[in-house]
């Protein structure tokens, strides 16, 4: 496992009694977390060449969800990886369904060209393309996600709700896709056996929300307030450039491939069927618990 993040350690903890999995860590508190989710951790840094050399020939496999670093426009990080993984031979990469940009709320497929919009994406597409170049060798096997908002109990956002951030109104308002935590490190592990190589998946649920929708399906669910809807104009000046970002691209994915290739049934197909399961939980003192706040 290249990333060992929320997803990486779910991932570890449901397939350790399966297979030997290598966590590969940078910080000495992230090796605890990934040997207490049943796997072997490995310190290494992706942006130091020197330490990846411990790393040659380690498995055959490569679950590579570490993110592009914060600026440029490259990821040598895959590169780095590539270079010191040379032995394995299967990669499943999480990307990220933002390569596509702004698409105006329109539903398609993974034959849809990539259009980033934001150079956080542009590193992704990079990525992407860095692991097409090796597998058209015949040297490896990739499998890229394309990867939503990602959500789970810890992962909603309640903090948001709490601090009363806008959404738009609907009528400017984005289609978002989504993916349980869980259901995702599930789809990692199944494409790493049956993902066809030079093949893109959106791992996405069946969801079909607007961002807004999903803020208010997570406030009615938690009893708390639903946040006030601006227009596009007021909301932009009222938020952070990152959050316009990801409140200002509209797509819907579909995720037929996912379901007749991969033959994934989702645990939790939609958000709202999560919802219906967990709303009524509370946190400590009966209040929500706030996790990790995300859109």
């Amino acid at each position: 496992m290249l990333g060992c993040g929320d997803v990486g350690l779910r991932f570890a903890r449901a397939q350790a009694h399966r297979m030997r999995v290598i966590g590969v860590v940078r910080r000495a508190e992230a090796a605890d977390a990934v040997r207490a989710a049943g796997a072997v951790p490995i310190r290494a840094d992706l942006d130091d060449r020197r330490t990846l050399r411990r790393l040659a020939g380690l498995a055959p496999r490569v679950l590579h969800s570490a993110p592009p670093p914060g600026e440029g426009r490259d990821d040598p990080r895959t590169r780095r990886a590539l270079a010191a993984l040379h032995a394995a031979r299967i990669w499943v990469y999480f990307s990220t369904t933002g390569v596509y940009g702004d698409c105006g709320g329109a539903s398609f497929d993974e034959t849809r060209a990539v259009a980033p919009r934001n150079d956080r994406a542009v590193r992704r597409v990079a990525a992407e393309r860095r692991l097409r170049r090796r597998a058209a060798t015949g040297a490896i096997r990739v499998t890229v996600l394309r990867v939503p908002g990602i959500y789970a109990a810890e992962r909603l956002p309640i903090e948001r709700l709490q601090r009363g951030t806008p959404a738009l109104l609907d009528a400017d308002d984005v289609h978002t896709n989504h993916i349980h935590a869980d259901d995702l490190a599930r789809i990692a592990s199944v494409t790493m056996w049956r993902g066809r190589s030079q093949r893109t998946v959106h791992a996405v649920d069946d969801t079909t929300m607007k961002m807004g929708q999903y803020f208010d399906a997570v406030a009615k669910a938690f009893d708390l307030p639903r946040p006030p809807r601006l227009s596009r104009e007021t909301l932009r000046a009222a938020v952070s450039p990152v959050l316009w970002s990801f409140m200002s691209e509209s797509r819907r994915l579909d995720n037929r491939r996912l379901r007749r290739e991969l033959r994934v049934r989702l645990r939790w197909p939609t958000v709202d069927t999560f919802l219906r399961a967990h709303g009524t939980s509370r946190g400590p003192g009966g209040a929500p618990s706030a996790g990790s706040p995300v859109l």
